[in-house]
This record gives structure tokens, sequence and C-alpha cells, in this order.
């Protein structure tokens, strides 16, 4: 597997959307141990997630990515601005493929979104993650993420803020 021949390129949902579905579910597992909560009660989250991701696409281009391996899609990002403070940016997801990670890929999407919020002259982002989510905790605070602490309407959620001086 060689990392340097990996492209970015903005999520084409019209072909993708089943991908786009299968990596959130995977992150609720990795997350949550299960994929219920991204499914809902009623089970429609896969439909409510596609339609979200859709506007996401309009308001942020360049903000949700797939990477891409030749003709294999092993990654995908999610970023915009912070929903309650529009002068921070947001990644709603992380995400690489079980095979690729532990590669550097996820190195990679960290610089992606460092040079996606700079070019917003956005100077520092904030993210979501559970404690028990022990490998991708460990990635962030290895990459220059701080852990804020629990979400207030979430607190098994944890915040992590980078800057970007």
């Amino acid at each position: 597997m060689q990392i340097e021949h990996l492209e970015f390129k903005p999520i084409d949902l019209a072909k993708h959307a089943d991908v786009c579905v299968a990596f959130r579910e995977d992150s609720y597992v990795c997350s949550f141990g299960s994929a219920e909560l991204f499914h809902g009660a009623d089970g429609k989250g896969a439909e409510r997630y596609v339609n979200w991701l859709c506007e996401k696409m309009k308001r942020f281009p360049g903000g949700c990515i797939h990477v891409w391996s030749g003709s294999e899609i092993i990654g995908q990002m999610e970023m915009g601005r912070f929903r309650s403070d529009a002068s921070l940016g947001y990644v709603n997801l992380y995400y690489v493929t079980a095979r690729w990670r532990g590669t550097g890929v996820a190195s990679l999407l960290d610089e992606y979104a460092t040079a996606f919020f700079k070019r917003l002259s956005l100077h520092s982002a904030r993210l979501s993650v559970t404690p028990t989510n022990t490998r991708a905790v460990e990635f962030y605070l290895r990459h220059g993420w701080k852990d804020l602490g629990p979400r207030e309407n979430a607190p098994e959620v944890h915040y992590m803020g980078k800057n970007y001086a």
C-alpha cells in the first residue's frame, strides 16, 4: 500500500452514496460499538445522512472528499464550520477503511483539514470523539488536537480542538 499515490476528490454522491453510508455506519461501530444510533429508531438514518451530506456539500465545496487509491475509495472526510460558532472549523468525519488504518492516510486527512480551514481563514477547529474510541483519541492527541471535555448535549462524546496559528 503506497500512500504517495492517493487522490483527494470531492464526493460524487450520485455514484457513491452507498460508500458514504457504509463508511459513516462503520464510524458509529468504531465509536459506539454499534450502528444503532446511526440508523435511529425509525431505521431511516441512512436516508437522513445522505440528505444532510448533500446539503453540506452545497454549503462547503471541497469540504466533503473521498480518498482514492487507484480505483478504490479508502477514506472520507466531512468538514465545514462549527454550527454554534462560524469562526471555527468543524470536522464531522475522518474515516479510513480498516485495511488502510495505521498507514499514514489519517495524517494526510489531518493535513488536508488544516489546509481547508486555513483557506477559509479559520484559525482553529473542533471535532467530536468518544473517549472509548482510543485509537482515534490517540491519533488526535498525536496530531495536536486537545481534549476540551464532554459535550454539553452529549456527555459520552468529547470535543477536541486544534489551533492553526
